[in-house]
C-alpha cells in the first residue's frame, strides 16, 4: 500500500495527473486551427492597417480633387443658392456643394459627420466610389496586375540592372541591410523559383559520431572530393529548427548517410516542429 500511495504522489509530483493530461491534450488539438487563424488574422489586419488603408486615402483624396465642386458665395447667408442653374447648399460660411451631393451624405454622414466642405466631399467619394464591395475587388485587381508588370520588368535586363543597384544601397545602410536580408531569405525561400531541387532526406551522424542530423540531398558535390574520398560523395543542405530556410551544406560520403523513407514536406515539418511531428510511417510501435 505504502509502495502504490508513494507512485501515485510521484505520478503527482511529475505532472502525470490524467486532468493535466487531458487538458495538454485539448490543447494539442485546438492550437493548430487557432494559431492558423489568428496568422491569417494578423496578416489581413496588417494588409488592411498598411497597404489598403493608405491606398484608399490617396484615391479618395484624389478624387476629392478632381471631382469637388465647391462654390464659394460670400453674400449668401440661405442655407440654399442657385449657382449657374444648379442647386447648391450650403455647409460652412460662404462654402457650397451640389444638393445632390449633400443629400447623399446627409442620408448616411457616418461618424463623425462631416463639417466642412471638403469633408462632405471626401464622404461622398466614399459612398459613391470606395465601397468596400467595389474598392477590394478593384485594388486586388491592381495589385494582381501591378504585381505581374513588375515581374516582368525584373525579368527584363534593365530591371535586373536597377533593382541591383538597389539592394547596393540598402547593403550599404548598417541596420537596414540586416534586416532586408533577413527577410530577403524568407521571402526568396517562399515565393522564388527555386534552383534547389532536393531529390532524397537522408540522416548523416553530424556533428559527430553517435548523433544523427536530417539533411536533404542537393547532388552528387565536387568531383575532387569525390577523387579524396575515394567514393561516391554527396551534397547535403543540413536545415537549422526551427526555420528550415536557413542552414549550412556538407559533403559525406554515400555509404555515411541511410535514406529515410520519407517525403520531404515531412522531413520540413519535423525540422520545424524541433522534431515533435514525427512521419506517421517512422513512429516506434508501442505495441
Amino acid at each position: 500500500m505504502a509502495t502504490d500511495k508513494g507512485n501515485s504522489n510521484s505520478d503527482r509530483q511529475r505532472g502525470d495527473h490524467p486532468s493535466r493530461k487531458a487538458v495538454l491534450r485539448g490543447l494539442g488539438v485546438i492550437m493548430p486551427p487557432l494559431l492558423t487563424i489568428l496568422i491569417f488574422a494578423w496578416v489581413i489586419n496588417m494588409t488592411h492597417r498598411y497597404v489598403l488603408n493608405p491606398v484608399t486615402t490617396g484615391v479618395r483624396e484624389t478624387l476629392v480633387w478632381a471631382t469637388a465642386d465647391i462654390r464659394t458665395e460670400p453674400g449668401t447667408v440661405l442655407p440654399t443658392a442657385m449657382i449657374d442653374g444648379r442647386m447648391y447648399h450650403r455647409v460652412e460660411k460662404s462654402k457650397f456643394v451640389p444638393q445632390t451631393v449633400y443629400n447623399r451624405v446627409e442620408a448616411n454622414p457616418g461618424e463623425p459627420p462631416p463639417q466642412t466642405a471638403k469633408a462632405v466631399y471626401r464622404r461622398y467619394v466614399e459612398l459613391t466610389y470606395l465601397r468596400p464591395y467595389y474598392a477590394v475587388p478593384f485594388f486586388l485587381a491592381v495589385f494582381i496586375l501591378v504585381l505581374y508588370l513588375l515581374g516582368k520588368f525584373m525579368a527584363a535586363g534593365i530591371g535586373r540592372f536597377f533593382w541591383g543597384r538597389f539592394e547596393r544601397g540598402i547593403h550599404r545602410l548598417p541596420l537596414v541591410r540586416n534586416v532586408y536580408s533577413s527577410v530577403k531569405q524568407v521571402s526568396d525561400f517562399l515565393f522564388s523559383e527555386s534552383q534547389i531541387e532536393y531529390t532524397r532526406v537522408v540522416a548523416v551522424e553530424y556533428p559527430r559520431k553517435g548523433i544523427w542530423s536530417m539533411g536533404l540531398v542537393t547532388g552528387e558535390s565536387m568531383l575532387d572530393i569525390r577523387s579524396a574520398a575515394n567514393e561516391p560523395v554527396l551534397s547535403v543542405l543540413m536545415p537549422t529548427s526551427p526555420m528550415p530556410v536557413t542552414g549550412f551544406t556538407i559533403t559525406v560520403r554515400k555509404s555515411e548517410t541511410i535514406d529515410l523513407n520519407i517525403t520531404i514536406d515531412q522531413a520540413f515539418q519535423f525540422i520545424v516542429s524541433c522534431g515533435v511531428v514525427v512521419p506517421p510511417q517512422q513512429l516506434v510501435d508501442s505495441g
